[in-house]
């Protein structure tokens, strides 16, 4: 089984045994889906043509000969051309993805880091608190059980940085638009009980863990990043340190294309921190794409 995440950002790509349930192969490209969609509304041809070639990249190291879950997020939910994507992007690929909503994307994002967190960091699951920080949205995630409630919130490491250019104007943005995030804590943690378990996916948490294991962007190894704790302190650690570095070393580190965006990601995820009150997190590379994956597998045994 196949599960493609195209997110705002990167398209991450996993093929799993569905037996098993262990990764065959695995990949992933920043592609920058969001970029310019603030100004213009569209996903460019730029951006079409990046995904288009790392699909094709991908299919040269991966058997594309099984079935797949191709889910779209945040981008292609508020690109006025998404279907018009959707279709250059099958004709040119065999690929055909599905625009999920901000619910579905939650849903399986919250099951696949369930399934890290029990399987691979031996931890009692049955409730916690995530964050998920994508190019063009923020997601809040609490499962408590059976139950799974959430909010997507229009906060993007992508969309933000474009919108607002520098450091500082970021910073003084996400402080005021993440007072947002207050209502849907307060609601979670009375509704449920704030759970013990603080957990976060996506690109932002899962470099500053892979950071603290001295890994870079071409060293990245999820097996060692999986599991990770990170706290505040480190992240204003590594904002200092990534801050003081030219874009070519930064870009070593975090990734091509991502150096101008790590920043956003650290100043939302700080402030989740600050007002979930969470002294640590612990971090999973797993996210939709495992999450389509794993569904689509379930849905091959009924």
């Amino acid at each position: 089984m196949i599960g493609i995440d195209l997110g705002s950002n990167t398209i991450r790509i996993v093929k799993i045994d569905c037996e098993s349930g262990k990764k065959i192969a695995e990949y992933e490209k920043i592609v920058r889906t969001a970029d310019k969609l603030v100004q213009t509304g569209l996903i460019s041809e730029e951006a079409v043509k990046r995904i288009i070639d790392a699909i094709n990249e991908a299919k040269e190291k991966i058997d594309f000969n099984d079935k797949i879950v191709a889910v779209a997020t945040e981008a292609l939910r508020r690109a006025k051309n998404s279907e018009e994507v959707i279709k250059k992007i099958k004709e040119a690929t065999g690929v055909e993805f599905k625009i999920i909503s901000p619910e579905e994307e939650a849903s399986f994002t919250a099951f696949a880091v369930e399934n890290c967190l029990e399987k691979k960091c031996e931890i009692d699951a049955k409730s916690f608190f995530l964050v998920d920080i994508g190019g063009g949205s923020t997601e809040l995630i609490l499962k408590h059980k059976e139950v799974v409630v959430s909010e997507s919130f229009p906060i993007g490491i992508v969309t933000f940085t474009q919108k607002y250019k520098t450091p500082e104007a970021i910073k003084f943005a996400i402080k005021k638009e993440a007072k947002k995030f207050k209502s849907f804590i307060d609601f979670a943690f009375n509704a449920y009980k704030k759970p013990k378990i603080f957990a976060a996916s996506s690109g932002t948490p899962t470099s500053i863990a892979a950071l603290k294991h001295g890994l870079n962007y071409y060293t990245y190894n999820p097996e060692i990043v999986n599991c990770t704790k990170v706290n505040i302190k480190d992240l204003d650690y590594w904002l200092d340190k990534l801050m003081k570095m030219e874009m070519k070393k930064r870009e070593e580190l975090v990734g091509v294309g991502r150096g101008d965006l790590i920043f956003t990601g650290i100043y939302i995820f700080k402030e989740i921190f600050k007002l979930t009150k969470y002294e640590e997190c612990v971090v999973c590379d797993d996210g939709v794409r495992e999450g389509a994956a794993i569904s689509g597998c379930k849905e091959k045994k009924v």
